[in-house]
């Protein structure tokens, strides 16, 4: 199911490159590759694979993110909202003074604008997503400060 929504991702970004350029653009899988999530925003071995940057006609980036067991973001918020969609595994997710929920393959998740926030594998399963982040004024995420181990568990 990873690599359907991959796939699902991808034929998205074919769609709307089209608008960039006065084609169809194909970016293949296998030509984009996973880079390691900065230790400045993720604890844990995450690997995110930017799928599509923003352009004028989605105004979004696309990515799959893949968190290993107890792997997380630390807390964020975006000035335009995020979407997620689980494609694989179960994962937590917490906004800031609210319970921590469990998300997994074939969730939804939509995160407005400006909501301090966090996500990632639980620690016993990986969790992947397909995150489409909105930008506003040039910017699609504000990064915070770590979650602890405390907050995590």
């Amino acid at each position: 199911m990873k690599h359907a929504f991959a796939a699902a991702a991808s034929a998205a970004s074919i769609a709307s490159t089209a608008a960039m350029g006065s084609g169809i653009e194909i970016r293949n899988a296998a030509e984009v590759a996973v880079v390691a999530g900065k230790p400045d925003n993720f604890t844990g071995n995450a690997g995110v694979r930017p799928l599509l940057p923003p352009n004028d006609s989605t105004r979004a980036s696309v990515g799959l993110v893949d968190f290993a067991p107890g792997a997380r973001t630390t807390w964020h918020s975006h000035p335009a909202g995020q979407l997620l969609i689980v494609t694989a595994g179960m994962g937590w997710i917490q906004e800031a003074n609210k319970e921590r929920r469990v998300i997994e393959s074939g969730d939804v998740v939509w995160i407005p604008a400006d909501v301090k926030h966090w996500h990632g594998a639980t620690d016993t399963t990986a969790m992947s997503h397909v995150a489409l982040t909105y930008w506003a004024d040039g910017k699609n995420v504000d990064w915070l400060e770590a979650v602890s181990d405390a907050q995590y568990r």
